[in-house]
């Protein structure tokens, strides 16, 4: 029997030949990883360049991934397709023109925010949010053109409901759980949650201690049932995981991630002064080994056999297969 496609639509590991290989070991099919926080259009195309080195480097453990039958090259040869995001809409800097530029060098994902105001939304740490910007609305239409999905991962509940109605093609939640089950600044409200998929996008869950119910403490169990009723409220066919994995990047990163340019004072996010660091992983997912874990935990739930493997990944396949082409 064919093995379950493994698909995650978050990561932003510290990366190495020791986690392609664990990639592989691990059975991922593809990932979609972040390649810009707060770089200009010239410092994402340093990324770009690193990452086309590695696929020199490791061509037997990864690829490229731009298509969704890039998934399927994959499989079929024993290695994970490497799709790429941007966190924030920082790489097309104020210039619409960059969406078909950055889609064209293998961008397939971008937030509108990243927690705080920019130039298209609001973040989801801002004190009031006045929703999608005239450029923002802009900016939504020529990525629905070129095959640049709309994320709203790090946006605030208005923002997120209007680009989930104004966007012509589905947006995605690509790491995010619901509020109501950890009640996090980051996590989503049903209402948010129903306006993207009932206008047929993703929600990925992610595995992120600060967006879990207990943190690090989280059990497998309680993960596992807060996807299986998001499933029974919203359909298991909008659901996925992005698990929004942090391997081996040391603290200064979470440091950049969080203060970026923007400010000269220390930002916590969600953690604290007495917590300022990534917090620890729960031990059932640690590294790209254990998605067995998550897939033995969703079967536990009830979920059918169909809905446990388009949660693993057929769902995102799906997904990027309708969103990343191009307009007829």
């Amino acid at each position: 029997m064919r093995r379950t496609m493994l698909i995650d639509s978050l990561q932003y590991a510290n990366w190495s030949k020791k986690i392609f290989r664990q990639l592989r070991e691990g059975g991922v099919d593809a990932i979609h990883v972040t390649i810009a926080y707060h770089e200009n259009f010239r410092e994402t195309v340093l990324n770009f360049e690193k990452w086309n080195r590695w696929f020199e480097q490791y061509p037997e453990l990864i690829m490229k991934g731009q298509w969704a039958s890039d998934i399927d090259v994959a499989r079929a040869t024993g290695r994970t397709a490497v799709f790429f995001g941007f966190q924030n809409p920082s790489p097309i800097e104020d210039d619409i023109g960059l969406v078909e530029i950055v889609h064209t060098l293998g961008a397939r994902f971008m937030q509108l925010t990243y927690n705080n105001q920019s130039l298209l939304a609001t973040g989801c740490y801002e004190d009031e949010d006045m929703g999608v910007t005239r450029m923002g609305k802009q900016v939504i239409k020529e990525m629905n053109r070129v095959g640049l999905v709309v994320d709203m991962s790090h946006s605030g509940d208005r923002s997120t409901i209007e680009a989930a109605d104004l966007s012509e093609r589905p947006i995605a939640i690509t790491h995010a759980n619901p509020h109501s089950w950890a009640p996090a600044l980051r996590n989503k409200k049903d209402d948010v949650i129903r306006a993207v998929t009932e206008n047929g996008g993703m929600l990925g869950f992610s595995v992120y201690p600060h967006h879990l119910k207990d943190k690090g403490a989280c059990t497998l169990e309680s993960f596992c049932e807060m996807i299986a009723r998001t499933a029974e409220k919203f359909g298991a066919e909008h659901l996925g995981i992005g698990t929004d994995l942090c391997q081996d990047q040391p603290d200064s990163i979470v440091e950049w991630m969080r203060v970026g340019r923007w400010t000269k004072e220390i930002d916590y996010g969600e953690g604290s002064a007495s917590s300022p660091g990534f917090p620890d992983m729960p031990q059932w997912f640690r590294d790209n080994r254990d998605f067995g874990n998550i897939e033995k935990g969703l079967r536990a739930t009830g979920l059918s056999e169909e809905e446990v493997a388009g949660i693993m990944g057929r769902n995102w396949y799906n997904f990027y297969a309708e969103n990343f082409k191009p307009r007829g």
